[in-house]
């Protein structure tokens, strides 16, 4: 499993672990019960702490993109497709509000913003 780790960035290494498995489940590059590396291979693969990575797993699981099975590792959860639905939503809403903000940055109406979101969708 290829994760980035960034220390220049402001958030913090687990963030970014469970972010990036996150995005790898959400596009089905991982998935539903496949396993992921254990946490100290992980850690050591990374060249980070085992309690990072712990941690990372834990949000993971606590969010219910992994479970993890006691002496056997922790696997990919089967996909709850209103779980999947509500974590898309809350990406897009993220990347909206980043646009509403730039937006204002150089005087763009809300019609002007709607016309470009119409043309971008009807070319994908």
């Amino acid at each position: 499993m290829n994760i980035i780790i960034s220390n220049s960035s402001g958030q913090p290494i687990y963030d970014q672990i469970s972010s990036q498995v996150k995005s790898k489940i959400i596009s089905g590059e991982l998935k539903p019960g496949d396993a992921l590396p254990s946490i100290r291979y992980l850690a050591k693969e990374l060249r980070i702490s085992v309690i990072t990575t712990k941690r990372a797993y834990e949000e993971l699981e606590r969010d219910g993109f992994i479970v993890s099975v006691p002496g056997k590792g922790s696997y990919v959860a089967e996909k709850n497709l209103e779980f999947v639905r509500e974590e898309h939503l809350r990406r897009i809403e993220e990347r909206m509000q980043e646009i509403v903000t730039l937006s204002g940055g150089c005087g763009l109406s809300l019609q002007e913003l709607k016309e470009m979101l119409e043309l971008i969708y009807n070319e994908s």
